[in-house]
């Protein structure tokens, strides 16, 4: 008989939406799931009635203000950790205590040495540990690295990887908490390099060395309205922003090709560019999430004169099959985060982790400080 698997989530935001909608539907798409998510709790302290809204939708028996009655609760097996990036480490390293496992959004920690204090409180508790890096999921990726993996567009010789977006374009969006180093701990670095640092070392290789470069074009904006979000207008004085809006990095792998990696928030015209390129010996291939089925595939031709050809994911691309019965039928971001839930469930129910777990949160963590250090020092940094 399936067993329960009995869910806490803690923070009632997008994400946190996003966890509930994915635990809810995991059945629809894996009947066959060892464990069925049962959704006990909810803790958020934000003035705008979201835990009785949570109740409402997502039918959670409890709604708490305190996340850490949520995290001590004896009727809580899992805790989802989807709150602002300062209070991820305090969460989750208390969640593994209690002897919850875990599923924490990325950034795990607002640097290396705060994931490295959820990996260790994970190891000494004995539970699992998944990590929101959301964009491996993608059936398209799981073919793009399949096919770097077979030689089909020969040895890699350089990559380049962008993730922009325009959602702090605005310069009278508020000083909310993503602007302010103690609670963010970085800026775009932690928001999307760190999905872009995953993507690299988990479809290509993993990092060498690196060279960086950071900037904040927008330095101040006007504080923020209690509970605002950051794309909602400022309304109070001045501030600085104390952390960056752009990066740009020079990187060799251990597989020893060379790339370019490149981020922005306050990029005007691009929502979700996200996307990478890869260019091989024999030929290339190309990814971009706002066409996420699709991946561009230059290969088997002769070395001039070269062209791509768009191949659509199907049912034997990654976990498209749980979703859709053909090829070219599109999934969309919140299956990637049913994938991830899959995964999770599946670890927990055999005690060995599927997917990406803390473990890649750190190795992610640890380019980012090397990035921060880079730049800081104006020099290159072995990883």
């Amino acid at each position: 008989m399936t067993q329960p698997v009995r869910v806490g989530i803690v923070g009632f935001g997008w994400m946190g939406q996003v966890h509930a909608r994915a635990l809810s539907r995991l059945l629809q798409h894996y009947p066959e799931s060892p464990l069925v998510p049962r959704l006990v709790a909810v803790a958020d302290n934000a003035p705008d009635h979201r835990t009785q809204r949570a109740a409402a939708a997502y039918g959670f028996e409890r709604q708490l203000t305190d996340w850490r009655e949520l995290v001590t609760d004896d009727e809580i097996d899992l805790v989802c950790v989807t709150g602002p990036n300062f209070i991820h480490r305090d969460v989750a390293v208390a969640a593994a205590g209690a002897g919850k496992h875990l599923w924490v959004e990325k950034p795990a920690g607002r640097n290396a040495a705060e994931t490295a204090e959820i990996l260790a409180a994970v190891e000494a508790a004995g539970v699992q540990a998944a990590t929101g890096f959301n964009y491996r999921n993608v059936p398209a990726v799981d073919r793009a690295r399949e096919i770097i993996a077979s030689g089909r567009i020969g040895d890699v010789e350089h990559s380049i990887v962008r993730f922009l977006a325009d959602y702090s374009a605005d310069p009278d969006a508020a000083l909310s908490w993503r602007f302010r180093s103690e609670f963010s701990g970085s800026g775009v670095l932690g928001d999307l390099v760190s999905h872009a640092a995953d993507l690299v070392q988990h479809v290509i290789a993993d990092f060498d060395e690196l060279v960086v470069d950071r900037a904040t074009f927008i330095p101040q904006r006007r504080a923020a309205i209690p509970g605002a979000m950051h794309y909602e207008k400022g309304a109070g004085d001045l501030g600085d922003v104390e952390n960056e809006d752009y990066v740009n990095a020079l990187y060799r792998l251990k597989d020893g090709s060379r790339g370019i990696l490149e981020s922005s928030r306050t990029a005007v015209g691009e929502q979700n560019t996200y996307g990478f390129e890869v260019h091989g010996t024999k030929g290339a291939l190309a990814w971009d999430f706002r066409r996420m089925n699709e991946l561009r595939v230059c290969a088997g031709q002769d070395y001039l004169n070269g062209f791509y050809a768009t191949e659509y994911a199907g049912p034997g691309d990654g976990e498209l099959s749980f979703f859709q019965p053909g090829t070219n039928n599109p999934i969309g971001f919140d299956d990637l985060k049913v994938i991830e839930a899959r995964r999770l469930v599946e670890s927990i129910a055999t005690g060995k982790p599927v997917g990406a777990t803390i473990h890649d949160a750190l190795a992610a963590a640890k380019i980012l400080d090397a990035m921060v250090l880079s730049s800081d020092e104006r020099k290159w940094v072995t990883l």
